[in-house]
């Protein structure tokens, strides 16, 4: 997809499974089976873990980095992830791109998610995976991170982003606003601490990249908020400000964590706000 001057892709760093419930909250199974997936025989729904890849000029960013191959086998096999397709490398060779060549990196949050892939293992080492990068993150997030509370403690590997603290290479903003001309941070508060979404916008597109604010397509409607977000109630009032600003303004919306839509544009029914057609970012 091209975005004035942007040249936007999405990386496939593999499929991974999380519990349905956990995923819809207080949306029953009959509902939310409809608009996603039934589950597995666990319960468990299949998620995409979608880094986005933006290029420009001489730049190349990515937001987020997926889940990374240093689960331990036993985490691999609870949240159904084979290590093998999940490294950032290999996704990132797709497009002739190594890891040295990126310049910078937009994490959403530091759940192992999103982060995973920032650090990989060489022997008794975790290392940054991608040596050249700055890394960006809501200051308030991180400190979050560092001291989480009981609900999403199990989310958070220090592994995953306290080496790029030790290299000098992680960046933390405070706030909303433009990390790169045309590209800019919105936090958000109801998935956890000072999560930052992303705006990239020119020549009158828009597209927003949701994290974990609308992580599939289904979780469009306003009250299809996660068992896992910390406050659901403001992940509520969120999308309340944000989902008919995408509408009216006629954004697309990326799905980090969809298998069956990279993204789409907003669509408004009688009963609410839902996902539109399917746009693919990338083939």
């Amino acid at each position: 997809m091209n975005i004035g001057k942007f040249k936007v892709d999405v990386l496939d760093t593999g499929v991974f499974a999380l519990d349905g419930g956990s995923m819809f909250g207080v949306v029953p199974k009959a509902l939310w089976s409809k608009a996603y997936h039934p589950g597995d025989e666990l319960n468990r729904i299949p998620l995409s873990a979608r880094p986005l890849l933006v290029r420009w000029e001489n730049k190349k960013i990515l937001i987020d980095t997926g889940n990374g191959n240093k689960l331990s086998d036993k985490l691999a096999s609870i949240y159904s992830i084979d290590k093998s397709k999940s490294s950032l490398d290999t996704a990132l060779k797709e497009f002739n791109i190594k890891p040295e060549d990126i310049d910078a990196v937009i994490l959403t949050h530091l759940h192992f998610d999103h982060v995973g892939g920032a650090t990989k293992k060489i022997g008794d080492q975790i290392i940054p995976s991608l040596p050249n990068a700055k890394f960006y993150v809501q200051k308030d997030h991180l400190n979050w991170a560092k001291n989480p509370t009981e609900k999403d403690r199990a989310s958070f590997f220090k592994d995953d982003f306290m080496p790029l603290l030790a290299e000098g290479l992680l960046e933390t903003i405070d706030g909303e606003g433009e990390i790169f001309q045309g590209i800019s941070v919105i936090p958000v508060n109801g998935h956890t601490k000072a999560m930052q979404t992303v705006k990239i916008s020119d020549t009158g597109t828009t597209l927003y990249y949701c994290a974990d604010l609308c992580p599939t397509n289904a979780h469009v409607p306003i009250p299809y908020v996660m068992g896992y977000d910390n406050f659901p109630l403001t992940a509520i009032e969120e999308k309340k400000k944000i989902i008919p600003q995408a509408y009216e303004e006629g954004w697309v919306l990326c799905y980090e964590h969809d298998v069956f839509y990279q993204a789409s544009k907003i669509q408004s029914t009688e009963k609410g706000f839902i996902s539109g057609e399917k746009i693919k970012i990338s083939e």
